[in-house]
């Protein structure tokens, strides 16, 4: 069932939400004299709750009220602001009366048409013919020029208002252009507005809240800095496969039906099973990086880098099936990094977290330090969810070196260059871990036997599911230079 607006404030519920469940009985007679179970009925919608009335247009000095389609009493974002777009409550009105007439009368005429005219391909009717030839007419009458004191005042009108209104558009194109123009507006804003009251998007927050990415629907953790025609929104579709953000579910349908990317541009430089990581050049595909760090941002706090992508790699991990490589996670490092960063910035997507992703993509990142022959570290400040990440791979490496390890003095330094991680993070994990002890002047590092059968035990069962990188399917050499 269709659910219409109030048409003002004085038609709202503003009974008590604390009223009784019997006194609402009382007060409705139907409701009082019927003792039928109505459990099985559907929930009316409130349709009073479709309007926050803390909610205020953006736009200076517009109290709110009318709408650019002439069909809504409230509006809360620029989309349908009839001050924004120089008009008011009143024309808007008048103006949706004359073209809703107007289409009335054009749809009974194409019916007309099509009824007589049912098959595709054929030559235009005659109707169709004068039509076209009246619009070129039209199009001859337009202005050639703005004339001095027109010019004058539009730029008035934009030295005033700047951008928080739209431009003058009179005499700038044909009169049928430009009524083309403000149809395709009106809209647009109609169908922002059903969405908005369907609860899909959250216009004037610039907030992006949800982001549809391949099958999967992801509520956003931060903000992210995208074009503000896109975060107004509230909600975006991003392909899952070239990252091309988008404002419709329509738009993202057509783009996937001719995007020709099946997984991340650059070279694939690991391989085993369906887990594969790119190394994607940020300098070579800019616009991939930037998209890729403008949707990383929506889930980490700390991250600055969203636009200057070049002086970095980006190694990308994707899990294939018959339809393409999905992304699962990235990490970025810098091509020369004077403190032997290891990494830049990390992200596991949403929907693999907890799977075991975000270790593979940390000892990926230390297997290339190996292979570079680097001791590495990633760079501060860490985000929390990657300071957990890494506190639980550092202990998980430092515990199975003991495991292993068979001699009686055991060397910090050498624990680093087997394990390529930087002897700060080493010392700093065993003694989170209480591994590590001054006595008589000198540290210990005490073998603590429960805490390694502890790893053991877990290691045993996760058996076959536990998910590790595997060196020899690395195809990669490092880089030389930028």
């Amino acid at each position: 069932t269709r659910c219409n607006a109030p048409s003002s404030e004085s038609e709202l519920d503003i009974s008590s939400p604390n009223v009784s469940h019997d006194e609402s009985l009382a007060k409705d007679p139907a409701l009082r004299d019927s003792d039928k179970d109505l459990s099985h009925r559907p929930k009316r919608r409130r349709c009073h709750e479709t309007y926050n009335f803390n909610m205020k247009c953006p736009t200076p000095g517009c109290n709110s009220l009318g709408h650019l389609t002439g069909k809504h009493e409230r509006h809360f974002a620029v989309s349908g602001c009839p001050l924004y777009h120089n008009l008011s409550a009143d024309e808007c009105k008048v103006y949706v009366k004359a073209t809703t007439r107007e289409k009335h009368e054009e749809e009974a005429k194409v019916q007309e048409e099509s009824n007589r005219h049912a098959t595709r391909h054929q030559t235009p009717t005659s109707r169709q013919t004068r039509y076209k030839e009246q619009v070129t007419e039209m199009r001859k009458g337009r202005n050639s020029g703005l004339s001095k004191e027109q010019k004058e005042k539009y730029m008035e009108h934009r030295q005033n208002h700047g951008n928080t209104r739209e431009p003058l558009l009179e005499n700038i194109t044909s009169e049928y252009d430009l009524e083309l123009f403000r149809k395709a507006q009106a809209r647009a804003s109609e169908d922002l507005e059903r969405l908005r009251i369907q609860g899909q998007i959250t216009e004037g927050s610039n907030m992006i809240k949800t982001i549809l990415f391949g099958r999967y629907e992801l509520d956003t953790w931060y903000h992210s800095p995208y074009p503000e025609e896109y975060a107004r929104l509230g909600r975006l579709y991003v392909c899952e496969f070239c990252l091309k953000y988008m404002k419709s579910q329509t738009i993202l349908r057509r783009h996937m039906a001719k995007c020709v990317w099946k997984h991340p541009p650059g070279d694939e430089v690991y391989r085993k099973g369906a887990i594969s990581v790119f190394e994607v050049d940020g300098k070579k595909n800019k616009i991939y990086c930037q998209n890729l760090c403008l949707l990383a941002k929506l889930f980490l706090d700390h991250k600055t880098l969203y636009y200057d992508v070049e002086p970095f790699l980006f190694y990308v991990m994707t899990e294939a099936d018959n339809t393409g490589c999905h992304l699962v996670g990235y990490f970025s490092k810098e091509k020369n990094s004077f403190l032997n960063y290891n990494v830049s910035c990390i992200l596991t997507m949403p929907q693999y977290m907890r799977q075991g992703y975000g270790k593979m993509l940390i000892d990926f990142s230390y297997l290339l330090s190996k292979v570079e022959e680097k001791v590495g570290s990633p760079e501060r400040p860490l985000s929390d969810l990657g300071l957990i990440s890494y506190r639980s791979y550092w202990k998980e490496v430092l515990l199975r070196y003991m495991y292993n390890f068979q001699g009686k003095e055991i060397s910090i330094k050498e624990i680093s260059q087997e394990t390529a991680v930087n002897p700060v993070d080493i010392v700093s994990t065993l003694q989170s871990l209480q591994m590590l002890k001054y006595w008589k002047g000198k540290h210990l590092v005490l073998k603590r036997q429960d805490l390694i059968d502890e790893w053991k035990s877990k290691e045993t069962k996760r058996g076959s599911n536990n998910k590790t990188i595997d060196p020899s399917s690395l195809k990669w050499t490092p880089p030389k230079g930028t």
